[in-house]
């Protein structure tokens, strides 16, 4: 996986509960993307059975790629490196380019169980998950990571990001944010900079980065050149080409199609209740941009069934 020459990496975040594949192969149609990771995959105490990766990761039958060609690499979430370093092995064994690992989920329910941001109070399990992640995995398949500045505070940003890189990994992602600040503002692009200052391997930002001058400025004062975006994206779905300068946002009448086309995929296998709660989540996303985005949703709100919420979205298009 590579960008174009001299060009900056935009890379899409794994937004768990958010981002799933078919989010996925939406977004990475509008371009400009050079990679996206999945949703995390669970790991407590077992070798996953292959069809746990085939369902939350169709692009592996792909050659893990969406259907526009963008690469996809699985995400692992654990505690345990023996249990990590083996399934990490079959996500490769199934057609991942390479596996990036969670230290930065800050779930209640996945920190409760020592997963995601709980570990990054103890840089050296995150070491060895690395390391044993590494040694598993051929080498030319990458091993990278993404973390947030840490628990409570970010005392140990340094200390989790030395471990990470000294165990091998390829790449850090540094949301620039703790655990206890869920995706509260501010977010400290500084300290990214500081723990790209830190370690030799290269560190890419993450962290409200929604519009061309929050790049700029992310880079300016990060000081790394490679970015992450998450929920940027569901307000912006071409974000990466508006970024990169080769796009505006999208019209309404776009934004509508894509709700419609989401809504599109497997339509027939999902509840009423999984694909309505999908497409209220997206529109409340794009309400700060779109006010159409804001009359649809007080439209939709108290509607379970798919089909008038699907005749909605039409209408709201003419």
């Amino acid at each position: 996986m590579s960008s174009t020459p001299n060009q900056p990496l935009i890379l899409l975040a794994p937004m768990e509960g958010v981002m799933d594949w078919r989010m996925r192969d939406l977004v990475t149609a509008y371009g400009g993307f050079d990679l996206c990771v999945s949703e995390f995959i669970r790991v407590v105490d077992q070798l996953l059975p292959h069809r746990t990766f085939e369902r939350l990761c169709p692009e592996l039958a792909r050659g893990s790629q969406t259907h526009c060609g963008t690469p996809m690499r699985v995400q692992l979430l654990g505690q345990s490196p023996e249990h990590m370093a083996a399934n990490a092995l079959r996500a490769v064994s199934l057609g991942s380019p390479g596996i990036d690992l969670n230290f930065g989920c800050p779930a209640k329910t996945v920190n409760r169980h020592h997963g995601g941001a709980a570990l990054l109070a103890t840089p050296n399990l995150i070491h060895d998950i690395v390391r044993a992640v590494r040694d598993a995995v051929p080498a030319g398949h990458p091993v990278t990571a993404k973390m947030r500045l840490g628990c409570d505070d970010a005392a140990l940003a340094v200390d989790n990001a030395t471990a990470i890189a000294e165990a091998g990994a390829s790449w850090l992602v540094v949301h620039g944010r703790t655990r206890a600040q869920g995706y509260r503002p501010p977010v400290d692009w500084e300290a990214i900079g500081r723990v790209a200052d830190s370690v030799t391997l290269q560190v890419i930002a993450n962290g409200d980065i929604n519009s061309p001058d929050d790049y700029n400025r992310c880079r300016a004062i990060s000081g790394c050149e490679d970015v992450m975006v998450g929920r940027g994206v569901l307000a912006t779905p071409n974000l990466a080409r508006v970024l990169r300068g080769h796009a505006s946002p999208l019209p309404w009448s776009d934004i509508t199609n894509a709700l419609l086309r989401y809504a599109d995929y497997d339509q027939a296998k999902k509840a009423d209740h999984y694909l309505t709660g999908r497409l209220k989540q997206w529109l409340k996303n794009l309400v700060p941009h779109y006010p159409e985005a804001a009359q649809l949703f007080t439209l939709i709100r108290t509607e379970r069934a798919t089909a008038p919420v699907l005749d909605s979205i039409r209408s709201s298009a003419l």
